[in-house]
Parts: structure tokens; sequence; C-alpha cells
């Protein structure tokens, strides 16, 4: 599996701590069956990372990681808030590219709230050959009222990730019923740990991954459309969902809608500042 959302990198936001507590990370995404791991800090006014820290620091934990002797791939990006999507150069949103895919960016829900501003600026984002995936909305209050509110976003090509933690349910029925319906809908694209460390936000892709209940689904979370966005390849198409199978605990086998989600264009074209300010 490929896991593009974690808080691996030491020292620099509410994930791991020390190098100790980054190698823990690496060790139990390995455990979980994760051959390739995104480093994505958050970018934010509280965390305001920086893209030249994220790197020196994915470098630092690269080396540790070699010489522990763990088979895993480490990759670049970062969780940028979206106040700062439109604060931040070109430049350095693409130095945050998701999983070094320039063409990507990781960009984090609001945590409550949902204004009209999430459209606009993730529409501006794709004007300007950047696709947005938008991080963990099945957490966000109004989407678990309204998550229709992503099909617009979802048609117009923003790619959308779901947690882990909320789909196999550590997160609560409420998340875990967005996550659902965001999937079953085909609102989702990506399944992801945004692990911090710890219990609660640990790896935990493979158990979410079986929760799916679709293993041709799962791997299309986990290892098709993760993979494409690695390999600066175009998206694969999601797979055909099985007819409902009746088994309690599998509403992600209901019949699936066509995907809203069009084609996202080659990366390319970024000049001046987002928004003008």
């Amino acid at each position: 599996m490929i896991d593009l959302h974690s808080h691996v990198l030491p020292g620099v936001d509410d994930g791991a701590a020390t190098l100790v507590e980054s190698l823990a990370i690496a060790r139990a995404a390995v455990a979980d069956g994760v051959t390739v791991l995104a480093a994505t800090p958050h970018v934010r006014d509280d965390y305001p990372t920086r893209a030249e820290t994220m790197l020196e620091l994915l470098a630092e934990v690269h080396v540790a990681i070699a010489l522990e002797g763990i088979p895993l791939r480490l990759v670049g990006g970062g969780e940028v808030a979206l106040e700062l999507v439109s604060r931040l150069s070109f430049d350095e949103l693409r130095r945050f590219g998701l999983a070094g895919n320039p063409g990507y960016l990781l960009v984090e829900s609001p945590a409550s709230g949902w204004v009209p501003e999430v459209g606009r600026l993730l529409a501006e984002l794709r004007r300007n050959g950047i696709t947005p995936v938008l991080a963990h909305p099945e957490r966000n209050n109004v989407v678990q009222e309204r998550p229709e509110l992503l099909a617009p976003l979802v048609a117009d090509g923003v790619l959308v990730q779901v947690t882990a933690a909320a789909v196999d349910g550590r997160f609560g029925e409420r998340a875990r019923a967005t996550a659902c319906t965001l999937v079953r809908q085909g609102l989702a694209h990506v399944l992801a740990s945004d692990a911090h460390g710890g219990s609660v936000r640990q790896i935990g892709l493979s158990a979410a991954a079986a929760a799916l209940g679709d293993p041709d689904l799962a791997r299309w979370l986990t290892e098709g459309v993760p993979g494409a966005i690695l390999r600066q390849e175009a998206l694969p198409e999601r797979p055909a969902t099985p007819e409902p199978s009746g088994e309690p605990g599998r509403p992600w086998a209901e019949p699936q809608p066509e995907p809203l989600m069009r084609q996202p264009p080659r990366p390319g074209g970024l000049r001046g500042r987002l928004l003008g300010r």
C-alpha cells in the first residue's frame, strides 16, 4: 500500500516529536503493509512549516530509516491549510507537492464550518495546474451533515482523501458513516492514515482496507490512485462495485453512481502568486 498522508517528520508539528518516534511510525507502516509513506507536515499558522524545513527533515528521516534497515520509501509533501493556500508562492506550493509530484497538493479540510472560499480556493489551484487532494473532510461537522457539498468539488476535479481511522470506526460513528457515504457515492479517491503516532492516530491502513469489504476498491484507494500520483501518471478508473451482499457492516457494497471526477490535467504552467495576494 501507498500512504499519502502522515506526520512522520520529527519536531515540526503535532506528529512525531523525535526521530525515535519517526522510526516507530516507519516500522508500524511497514508492519501494516505500507511500502511508500508520504511525509505531509502541517503547513498552517500554528505550524508554519517551510518547504525547505520539510525537505531537510525528510532527508534526515530517510537516512535514519536506511541505517535501521527499514524497507520503506519516504516521499515528501505537506498538509497545507486553506488559509495559507492563497498566501504561499507557487514555488512554495510546488515544493510541497504530494509524494514529490508538483501537480498535486494535500489541502487540509476546515476543522469545522464550511464557507464558499473552500470551493473558490480549490478551483483557483485547479486553474493553475495543481490538483487539490482534500484531506479528511469526513471529520468536518458540516460535511457530516451534508456530504453532498463535496460533489461539485469532485466534479471540478478535486480529489478527496478519507482517513483510515474514520473508515474503521476509530474516529467515531459520525466520521465512519460519512466516510462510508463518500466512498459509496464515488466522492473518495485516496485512503490514508494521517498517522501521528499513538493509538488512535496510528497507521491502520490494512484494517481500514479490510473494512471496505471490496478488495478491488481497496487497492484503487491505497495503491491505484496513490501510485499514479507518485509516478506522475494518469489516474486509473475506479473499479466496478459488486452488487450488494446483504451482509451486515458492508454499506460499501451498494451500487455506485458514475464517478464525478474529471481527469486532472498534467502539472505545469504555474506562475505568479495564487489569487494575486
